[in-house]
């Protein structure tokens, strides 16, 4: 892989259906010397840390105070019943640079448009900004935003910007309802705009509901993260993964607990670091869902981590069941670390008529790169005294850029890095520097490199989401390019998020953001326009 990590033989691996957190390899056993070609490189774990006394922090997003910025406001984003449903049910938000705009894929009510009892359908709706939504008419239901009238669960849009073929750049994974012994399935469809679907393209057997999809770059493959049932627990996942979507979703299938499948692979269970109910402790969470997506140097995985209680008690409380938005990090697209268990995106109880009340639920392709920011979509529902499971909308949350994790200094630290090898010129970092920050660099040995050592740094202080480091007699790093160095960074006061060597003095760091955003390339990396 790009980062240096050697797969096991046998890939994926296999694991016992256990209760326990998940073992991350790559952690225990790092390769000799990482290579840091492809993207930002985060501190989300100590993958790339040897030695440091600074102090992590987890962070979350702010909610945009003018929440939630999708609702329910037309006729057909009702069910037959009249219940209110209009949020993606991880679907898809993206920045398309096609034609410069940010588009939304959402799961709403079909009760004007197809009679069948809890039907629901696809709408798409489209914004300048990604905060001001609105539902062109179209002419696939006229004179309607609905692009898809199948009756579906879940559902995962993605824009395809690998694709050779305009036809299908945009791919639907969608898990629909079957009136037979099926019930659910996977149908793959193609568009060359989004809102125009092919027919069904390959299908699977039965799965469960809340199966999404989604596309690894660093592996090049695309994978099906499924609903699980088992003795340990009723919401865990299985995983497959193919070259061609087409196949993986041929090959996906329900996976009867300790059964081996050649394809299919037992993922992972909930493990005992869950957060609980307050109000139900005695309820065991799960995992409602898992979305990944590439983020840099990195897969971002994304969780509806669910709390309870169960349908039930729910019901005759008029009560949404409680999911929150967890997030965990892998290096190799199967193994996620989890640096906490608190959530990246939370409930808000304190007034029934919050849009995120209850059943906050993962959103496909997020985050998107918004100038120095990332913009988080979730949707959440309502106690609306209506219907305990309705109430749906979408809200936003914003996070500084690689803002998921600092390395903190209340006064002063250090962070050393274990042997890194580079092919780049100039070195940058994201930071927030209320002292100094400096930096010196390393050979082999231990033994500083001349003209990289820390005296001869030029202090970088200041808020900078791409700030240059350089020396006061080398502007850049070009000279030690294959080389195995160490960085050694040294941290008056101050939060250091990420650092990268890039080839271009403007910083682009060549990683994966994959949901896309306003000024980036339009390949999916970051790479000069």
């Amino acid at each position: 892989m790009e980062n240096g990590i050697v797969l096991p033989e046998e890939w994926p691996p296999r694991y016992e259906e256990s209760l326990r957190g998940m073992e991350v390899p790559y952690l225990c056993q790092k390769p000799e010397v990482i290579p840091i070609n492809c993207g930002r490189q985060l501190f989300v774990d100590d993958f790339l840390i040897a030695e440091t006394d600074l102090k992590r922090t987890c962070h979350k997003p702010d909610y945009y105070e003018g929440n939630p910025v999708l609702k329910v406001d037309e006729q057909w984003e009702y069910t037959v019943e009249g219940y209110p449903y209009a949020a993606p049910f991880s679907d898809g938000v993206w920045y398309d640079d096609l034609d410069g705009k940010f588009k939304m894929w959402y799961l709403a009510g079909a009760g004007k448009i197809n009679q069948e009892k809890h039907s629901l359908c696809t709408c798409y709706a489209e914004s300048e900004d990604g905060i001001h939504w609105i539902k062109p008419k179209l002419d696939v239901v006229p004179g309607t935003n609905i692009v898809e009238v199948t009756n579906r669960d879940s559902s995962t849009v993605w824009i395809d910007r690998e694709e050779k073929d305009p036809a299908k750049r945009y791919k639907l994974f969608n898990v629909e309802y079957k009136n037979d012994y099926i019930q659910w399935q996977y149908v793959l469809k193609y568009s060359a705009d989004g809102i125009h679907w092919s027919e069904g393209v390959a299908q699977s057997g039965a799965v469960s509901d809340r199966s999404t999809a989604f596309y690894n770059p660093f592996l090049k493959k695309w994978v099906l993260s499924m609903r699980h049932h088992n003795s340990v627990s009723w919401r865990s996942r299985t995983y497959l993964e193919h070259e061609d979507p087409e196949e993986a979703v041929s090959l996906a299938h329900r996976m009867r607990e300790g059964v081996r499948d050649k394809h299919i692979h037992f993922w992972f269970n909930p493990d005992e670091k869950e957060k609980r109910h307050a109000d139900y402790p005695e309820t065991d969470p799960g995992i409602y869902s898992f979305d990944a997506v590439a983020y840099e140097s990195l897969m971002l995985g994304i969780y509806s981590q669910w709390q309870g209680p169960e349908n039930d008690i729910c019901r005759p409380l008029m009560m949404p069941k409680r999911n929150e938005i967890q997030l965990g990090y892998s290096r190799d697209g199967f193994h996620f670390f989890r640096p906490t268990y608190e959530s990246f995106m939370e409930v808000d109880t304190s007034r029934y008529e919050n849009w995120n009340y209850g059943n906050m639920q993962a959103v496909g392709g997020m985050p998107l790169v918004v100038k120095d920011k990332l913009y988080f979509y979730s949707s959440g529902r309502q106690r609306n005294g209506i219907w305990w499971d309705s109430g749906t909308s979408c809200g936003l949350a914003i996070l500084r850029r690689d803002g998921f994790v600092s390395m903190d200094a209340e006064n002063s630290g250090t962070l050393l890095t274990e042997l890194l090898t580079f092919d780049g010129k100039y070195f940058f970092v994201n930071a927030r520097v209320f002292g100094k920050l400096e930096a010196e660099i390393l050979d082999e040995k231990g033994n500083v490199i001349s003209g990289y050592e820390r005296e001869n740094c030029i202090p970088l202080t200041g808020d900078h989401i791409c700030g240059r480091i350089a020396w006061k007699q080398r502007e850049h790093v070009e000279e030690l390019q294959g080389r195995n160095v160490r960085i050694k960074l040294y941290l008056e006061k101050g939060e250091l998020y990420a650092f990268w060597i890039s080839p271009w003095m403007t910083g682009e760091s060549r990683g994966y953001l994959t949901g896309g955003g306003p000024r980036l390339s339009g390949t999916g990396r970051d790479i000069p326009e």
